[in-house]
């Protein structure tokens, strides 16, 4: 046996338990956090075929066991079936309250979509990562918020504010039961603040590096639209080139082709401006000498990113898909579901006037499917975004926060539309070119989310605390 080998042997003998030394054991707070974050997981809420109101109870009863009186905690919702969760926890009120906003529901998954050693429903420790539906959209704040309440509970914290910690329904896709909506409408007194904090903004890792911290002031709104086409149909022995079906497909596939215009706001202009001087490698030399006004120098930029490319335009995609009613009769229906991402300064009747220049078929109806919520941007308060930089500072040193408009929607859009300023801000980093939001087998690191407890801690004490 060599030098080497002798040595190898003894490293494989100690290695395991060189490990188990080194993985440090939760605290008490994080073991908290740990058991909320995979009860909540657990907890089958899917947007459209489970129900938000058994996570909110969850959070109701570890607040119980934390001394929290039933009068400052609240249950209910548009049915019974989608209650939300709002509890306070009272300040000197020297200043108007804070709220902390998470959501319940989530995306629908199958296990039999992911991997085969993944559960959706439950959260599964692997290869250093927390798997499981919600995971990073947004169960991991909804539960450190919890805990963060409870933690402050217990230390006797006493805030300059009042800390609200809001926990909704139906965030994925709004409609009659959306929680924010409904909280707004019938009980605004519970949640009216003089801020938010929101998911929205997280950490960006890049090659193993995090390069920044992003905070989210702004976001897209949503349109959804439905293509559909009426055909008299027949007998599917007789076709005739008139089918619904093709005209359908053709009007997708001159979708597919067309890319709204890019351009750039204040805050997407502010934020590829900060990130040109982070960047290295491919993503640098994209960003180099980047001009709003020129749409080459824009599309070289977009290119580099399926983020990028959706943070400089208006999207419009291809979701969902029906047709014909029979499998020897000719289609008489066909129809699909365009979901649009828009910039806020891009009109409904703006995008909905281009896709019917687009699809310039006459036979192709186009028509706005449920309500439009859209809301300006939050100002970059000077308080908030010290507190974040100083919380990140703290730890993640030399980490830049970055003010961000996100390419998709939030609940937060409500409160900016309501005149509560929204920040999405999180603490959680991701890789970003391999982010799982509403995917297969979606994950958050758990260096990440033990971190981002801290982080969110900090920073909340830190907006409730002094002058």
């Amino acid at each position: 046996m060599t030098r080497q080998i002798f040595f190898a042997f003894l490293f494989a003998l100690a290695a395991p338990a060189l490990l188990a030394q080194s993985a440090a054991p939760l605290t008490p707070d994080q073991q908290l956090a740990h058991d909320i974050y995979k009860q909540f997981i657990e907890i089958k809420s899917g947007y459209t075929t489970g129900s938000t109101t058994p996570v909110a109870e969850a959070a109701a009863a570890h607040l119980r066991a934390a001394g929290f009186p039933d009068s400052d905690i609240f249950l209910g919702g548009a049915i019974p079936t989608k209650f939300n969760l709002v509890v306070r926890l009272h300040g000197s009120g020297a200043h108007k309250p804070l709220i902390l906003l998470a959501h319940e529901d989530v995306v629908e998954a199958k296990k039999e979509d992911w991997s085969p050693d993944l559960d959706p429903y439950v959260l599964i420790e692997k290869d250093g990562y927390f798997y499981g539906r919600g995971t990073s959209d947004d169960k991991d704040q909804a539960a450190v918020w919890i805990a963060s309440l409870i933690r402050m509970k217990r230390e006797n914290f006493v805030p300059d504010r009042d800390i609200i910690v809001a926990l909704t329904a139906d965030e994925e896709g709004g409609g009659p039961y959306s929680g924010i909506e409904w909280l707004l409408k019938n009980h605004r007194d519970l949640i009216d603040a003089e801020f938010a904090l929101n998911e929205g903004g997280y950490g960006e890792i890049s090659h193993g590096k995090k390069i920044a911290n992003d905070i989210q002031a702004g976001e897209k709104y949503m349109v959804s639209f439905r293509f559909e086409v009426h055909n008299k149909g027949g007998h599917s022995s007789l076709p005739v080139p008139d089918n619904a079906i093709y005209r359908l497909a053709g009007a997708l596939t001159r979708l597919a082709a067309f890319g709204f215009p890019l351009k750039t706001n204040d805050a997407t202009a502010a934020y590829f401006h900060q990130m040109s001087t982070i960047e290295t490698g491919p993503a640098a030399a994209a960003l180099k000498g980047l001009d709003p006004a020129s749409q080459a120098s824009l599309q070289h930029a977009a290119a580099a990113s399926p983020t990028w490319n959706s943070m400089l335009r208006t999207t419009c995609v291809a979701t969902q898909l029906e047709g014909g009613h029979a499998i020897n009769a000719l289609p008489q229906l066909a129809a699909a579901n365009i979901n649009c991402r828009v910039l806020p300064e891009d009109s409904p009747e703006y995008v909905q006037s281009t896709l019917k220049r687009i699809v310039a078929d006459d036979q192709v109806s186009i028509n706005v499917l449920g309500e439009i919520h859209k809301a300006p941007g939050s100002p970059l308060n000077p308080q908030v975004m010290n507190a974040v930089t100083t919380a990140t500072q703290k730890l993640w040193p030399g980490v830049p926060v970055v003010p961000i408009m996100v390419p998709y929607a939030t609940d937060g859009a409500y409160l900016r539309a309501a005149g509560i300023p929204t920040y999405g801000v999180q603490g959680f980093f991701m890789d970003r070119d391999d982010i799982r939001f509403h995917g297969r087998d979606e994950r958050l690191l758990i260096t990440s989310f033990y971190e981002g407890q801290q982080f969110l801690y900090d920073l909340v004490k830190s907006l409730s605390t002094g002058p």
